[in-house]
């Protein structure tokens, strides 16, 4: 089924992003995004807008949305740190995913993607703004998940491979 969907003003899109932010609040990512979706049909560029879809989908990996959903956003998000730090939230949030889901292979694929994250945020270190320590703060949370858990850690290599969640 298939309906046209209904254009909102651009003088709606700073409550629209508020209300985006209270539902990703609520635990309701998905209505998080259509309203992002609504932004980016009236602003295609809207860096909130775009960061928010990001994390909106970043919230649902544990109900069947895609790395790749989320990771198509980031060529649209504008300059180097936050492609990097966005990069390495994905990372993040699909290592967090695997952990929760206690299937063959998770400890294996939050180590991996952990590593990942911890990657993009050693690259987006490099290129922060002045006092922004934000991809520190994340790097050193994955850090942090990886000590206290001995159980989360890579496979043999013959015996490893990554589920990324595509």
């Amino acid at each position: 089924m298939r309906f046209d969907l209904k254009p909102i003003s651009n003088e709606a899109v700073p409550k629209a992003l508020e209300k985006a932010e209270r539902y990703r609040l609520l635990n309701e990512p998905g209505l998080a995004e259509s309203i992002c979706l609504d932004i980016l049909a009236v602003l295609p560029s809207h860096q909130e807008a775009l960061i928010s879809l990001l994390l909106a989908r970043t919230d649902q990996f544990d109900r069947g949305v895609t790395m790749q959903s989320a990771e198509e956003v980031l060529p649209r998000i504008e300059g180097e740190y936050d492609r990097a730090y966005y990069a390495g939230l994905i990372w993040e949030r699909q290592g967090h995913a695997h952990l929760r889901q206690y299937a063959l292979c998770s400890h294996a694929n939050t180590f991996h993607a952990l590593r990942e994250a911890m990657k993009h945020y050693e690259r987006a270190e490099t290129l922060r703004p002045h006092g922004n320590d934000d991809a520190i703060l994340r790097w050193n949370a994955c850090a942090r998940v990886l000590m206290r858990n001995p159980e989360i850690r890579p496979l043999p290599d013959a015996e490893f491979e990554p589920i990324t969640g595509e």
